[in-house]
């Protein structure tokens, strides 16, 4: 599943072509994704200029002079591919600009989503409300995140992955900020101590910013779209590397099942 670095990468990649341009052409190529396409989004897009795009934890934003946001979700395989040579059976909805630019949603299992939000209600929409502070923001702190996980039992891994208590981590970015914080992800997560904590923020942000840097991580049917891969995988310290030596002590890197996913940690590492 794309993660918050690879929605990062794809709107920056995104912003390249549609910031400012006026949307000349909207097809969807069929009823629906995950669930169906809003039924106006045809009529308000067509026509319309980007005025702006960004991201809210794994969704990308695309903001239009027309008062309203096309939000997105890229599900477990979808991707953006500008200019694309031909359209294929899993680009799902294609947009066209008015310099002619070309831009295809490829989603082959269509568990991605497209919605249509009022940008100026656009914080109090559903998905937002609950949503917990951005890894890269002010807002999130080792104090804001000890009082966040006080009292909770919960493994600190599976509480990182809650998008309430940090929006946007998920498995591969949460495994690799732990293990450079040096804490066990099965750790209670009420019972990590300050100076953990304190440990873990920075590392959270170092690696979500190096992976953004990196283009994200390829794996499976993720690039950019531009069509380049991601390179961040290729320094992953311990994710996917079961077996493998710790780049730091030399012990075999271990994974586990925790909470229906895997989790990769090195045993003599991580406390």
């Amino acid at each position: 599943m794309p993660e918050l670095p690879e929605v990062e990468t794809t709107v920056r990649g995104l912003a390249n072509v549609l910031d400012g341009a006026r949307l000349a052409r909207v097809q969807t190529r069929r009823a629906d994704l995950r669930r169906p396409f809003p039924a106006d989004l045809v009529q308000v897009m067509t026509g319309a200029t980007v005025t702006g795009l960004g991201r809210r934890a794994k969704y990308g934003l695309i903001h239009l002079d027309r008062g309203q946001t096309m939000v997105f979700h890229l599900g477990m395989s979808g991707r953006w591919r500008i200019e694309p040579e031909g359209l294929g059976p899993h680009d799902h909805l294609v947009i066209e600009t008015d310099s002619g630019a070309r831009l295809a949603l490829c989603d082959p299992r269509r568990f991605g989503s497209v919605d249509l939000v009022e940008t100026a209600q656009i914080g109090d929409w559903p998905a937002f409300t609950a949503l917990g502070p951005e890894p890269l923001g002010e807002e999130l702190d080792a104090a804001g995140l000890k009082v966040a996980l006080a009292g909770r039992k919960a493994a600190i891994k599976l509480m990182l992955l809650d998008q309430r208590i940090i929006a946007g981590l998920g498995n591969i970015y949460v495994c690799e900020a732990l293990f450079r914080a040096g804490i066990d992800p099965r750790k209670a997560a009420g019972a990590v101590s300050g100076p953990a904590l304190a440990r873990l923020v920075p590392q959270i942000k170092a690696v979500i910013a190096e992976a953004i840097e990196a283009g994200g991580s390829s794996l499976r049917d993720y690039a950019r779209p531009d069509g380049e891969l991601g390179y961040f995988s290729k320094r992953f310290d311990v994710y996917d590397r079961e077996g493998q030596p710790c780049s730091r002590c030399g012990a075999a890197v271990k994974r586990f099942a925790q909470g229906g996913r895997s989790t990769w940690y090195c045993p003599k590492c991580q406390k």
